[in-house]
């Protein structure tokens, strides 16, 4: 469940970042609420069909052994986490500055209204299929009941939208560069997470046999089968005794998206990131 919060938390929370540049560029344009409620009604419905495509390819693979499947769709999930933290931290500044200069555009008749539209719905699309994907990868990983993840999904919307009208309407002060660095370094343990579990797969499945004996076992201090630990595995990936070969992909995914990011973000740039167009 906190792992879905997490996620959706941390995509609603950028969907409402935009939508919300652009509504305060297009504030007193006749019709734009109509028009960002399809954009946000077009986003949600292609999401969804991408959610349906992911689940049809899975079923479509399932004879072909369940923990080569998991362990693929673990990578990929991996993958996107981590590419998703480290385009944020190079690009966010472009992409609001260009929500700003889209709004500017529609406000002073250079763009039509259906713009607006456009923008918003693949705003939506774009956080929404990222979502679903995410959710997919921590379901294959274990990561709890459908009914938890949804509960899970439903806190985190609830909360970004919630925090997303308070950021919009001026009536919260927290810069946003706060809440992404912490939902950024939640989502790369998260990420790690599901690297360590991915390896698990295949070294059940036998594809993979090097570093397979426990390098610790923390069973007696916290269980992997318990509470707490069944938490703490969904949402860092905790093992209570890993192989060494997870123990050597948790930690090489933290360092490779960590370094990646410091990469993005040493490229000069002109103007602010989301965060800070936000805070």
């Amino acid at each position: 469940m906190l792992a879905a919060l997490v996620i959706v938390f941390r995509e609603a929370v950028e969907a409402g970042l935009v939508i919300g540049i652009v509504l305060a560029a297009t504030r007193g344009v006749p019709g734009r609420g109509r028009r960002v409620a399809e954009g946000i009604a077009a986003g949600i419905a292609g999401a969804l069909a991408v959610a349906a495509f992911a689940g049809e390819i899975a079923d479509a693979f399932l004879g072909s052994g369940q923990e080569l499947l998991n362990a693929a769709v673990l990578a990929v999930a991996v993958t996107m986490l981590g590419w998703h933290n480290v385009w944020m931290a190079g690009h966010g500044r472009e992409m609001a500055a260009e929500m700003r200069r889209i709004g500017g555009d529609i406000a002073a008749g250079r763009r039509p209204l259906t713009a607006l539209t456009v923008v918003v719905g693949m705003a939506v699309l774009r956080e929404g299929s990222e979502t679903a994907l995410f959710l997919y990868g921590v379901a294959a990983g274990g990561g709890g009941s459908a009914a938890t993840m949804l509960l899970g999904a439903a806190i985190g919307l609830a909360a970004a939208a919630a925090l997303s009208a308070l950021l919009y309407f001026g009536l919260l002060s927290v810069p946003t560069r706060h809440l992404f660095t912490v939902t950024t370094g939640l989502v790369t343990l998260l990420a790690a997470g599901l690297a360590s579990q991915a390896i698990a797969f295949l070294q059940q499945a036998g594809v993979v046999e090097m570093w397979s004996a426990a390098v610790w076992d923390t069973s007696w201090l916290l269980s992997d089968g318990g509470l707490p630990g069944r938490l703490l595995h969904t949402l860092i990936g905790y093992t209570a005794a890993p192989t060494g070969l997870q123990a050597v992909a948790y930690l090489s995914t933290i360092a490779a998206i960590l370094g990646l990011m410091r990469l993005a973000r040493g490229t000069p740039r002109l103007r602010p990131t989301v965060e800070e167009e936000a805070s």
